[in-house]
């Protein structure tokens, strides 16, 4: 694995086994969750964060139905929930790939964008798509992306990619009604550290306590999710 961080925290845990504590929030307001603990984070196993951003904005419609997939697909060791975790927390670096959702219109602190820059350039890998297509959420999140990222701008994944083929052979990309879409990414170094799909990568028929009806979402978001998962651990 090709992975050039992270934390001194998750080093430690891959040779002692610590276990963490994941918190999870309540789907009733995506401004003021409340916190219930979850399930256990053992960093023994590859982790997913899901990004608390914007105070306390984070997603219930994001599906994390792909780790399992990942687990029984490939041979990555995975840890099939999501952990919530604050993009401008130290315990960031703890969580080698993240997915970030929501609705609606939103700014990143300054902070927010300085860890989040400083995250995706030391190796980590965010996999971002608006819930039910939002296109508020959309605008925001690129233009948060291109203050973070003035030199990174995000450029259409081609389907050459290995993201395409690493595990699910995917030729083409459409969504919900059947038109055409594609992916767009943000590459550093050689290496793809972002994926963003306006459409969406949610899979939000598997999203425990999501009423949302998924917008134009990529159909098959699942199979595609798979192959960002195995491409982001082993690249």
């Amino acid at each position: 694995m090709k992975r050039k961080m992270f934390s001194n925290h998750a080093v430690a845990a891959l040779v002692t086994g610590i276990v963490l504590s994941c918190f999870a929030f309540s789907a009733n307001s995506p401004t003021t969750p409340a916190p219930t603990i979850a399930v256990q984070s053992d960093l023994t196993l590859l982790q997913c964060g899901n990004l608390i951003y914007a105070g306390n904005r984070s997603s219930v419609c994001f599906a994390d139905r792909f780790l399992t997939d990942v687990a029984t697909q490939t041979t990555l060791r995975v840890n099939k929930k999501f952990c919530p975790v604050r993009v401008d927390a130290d315990a960031l670096f703890d969580y080698p790939f993240c997915v970030m959702s929501g609705n609606d219109d939103f700014s990143l602190t300054q902070k927010e964008r300085q860890q989040l820059r400083k995250y995706l350039t030391q190796g980590g890998f965010l996999l971002a798509s608006p819930g039910c297509s939002d296109e508020k959420w959309d605008k925001a999140f690129r233009r948060d992306i291109k203050v973070s990222f003035p030199e990174y701008p995000l450029q259409p994944i081609p389907m050459s990619h290995p993201i395409f083929s690493i595990v699910n052979s995917i030729s083409r990309l459409v969504e919900k009604q059947g038109k055409p879409v594609s992916l767009e990414g943000i590459e550093i170094n050689g290496r793809l550290v972002l994926v963003y799909s306006k459409e969406g990568l949610n899979d939000v028929q598997y999203a425990s306590g999501c009423c949302c009806c998924g917008g134009d979402e990529i159909r098959d978001p699942g199979k595609v999710n798979v192959n960002i998962f195995t491409y982001a651990a082993l690249y």
